[in-house]
């Protein structure tokens, strides 16, 4: 897969707006300021195909990108606490919509700040997944932020934090130093074989 020939496609705000899944399709997931466009443009190698915010809730419609016959999906952060309740309830009816309509979804790559235990929204995402059946690795971002003591005592909280998600491939992930990109990139395409 030539990640460096990815290519915007589109941005959808509405469930409605979604167009039918005619490609295999690579979902990322996380809540609001975890790194998900930051993620995507180290596996594009591109500075700033996918829009990249420091402020919560950028990210607030479905946007896909074309890599070749598959697609890769930005979906809406959630758990962002200042949005407002008619926004709150847009961003739920999309992230559901595109989960429950006919989407040939190979894999989601669900991300968590490695800083700090998983958010009750992301205990929420993971029990959601394993609930509707589907394939997911766990992307742990921001990775470099920590020393390595903070790691490795990070990477041993997790254990017992995701306890329930022992079998789920976990990986540390950095969008600044490139750590873990290849192992995403590596599953990205293990799924779409």
């Amino acid at each position: 897969m030539n990640y460096q020939n990815a290519r915007f496609e589109a941005a959808f705000g509405m469930l409605k707006q979604l167009p039918k899944s005619t490609v295999p399709e690579i979902a990322f997931a996380g809540r609001s300021n975890v790194g998900k466009s930051s993620i995507l443009n180290k596996i594009f190698n591109r500075k700033a195909l996918a829009r990249v915010s420091s402020v919560p809730g950028k990210t607030i419609t479905v946007n896909f990108y074309s890599v070749g016959d598959v697609r890769l999906v930005d979906l809406p952060g959630y758990g962002y606490a200042k949005a407002a309740p008619g926004e709150k309830r847009r961003w739920a009816e999309l992230m559901e919509g595109y989960f429950k309509t006919e989407r040939d979804i190979r894999l989601v790559v669900q991300l968590i700040d490695m800083r700090h235990k998983p958010t009750a929204d992301d205990m929420t995402m993971l029990s959601f997944l394993r609930e509707m059946d589907y394939p997911f690795i766990i992307a742990l971002t921001k990775c470099d932020k920590l020393n390595k003591t903070e790691f490795n005592a990070r990477l041993e909280a997790l254990e017992t934090e995701l306890a329930d998600y022992a079998d789920i491939i976990k990986i540390p992930c950095s969008s600044v130093k490139g750590d873990g990109i290849e192992a995403v990139k590596a599953e990205i395409e293990k799924a779409c074989r």
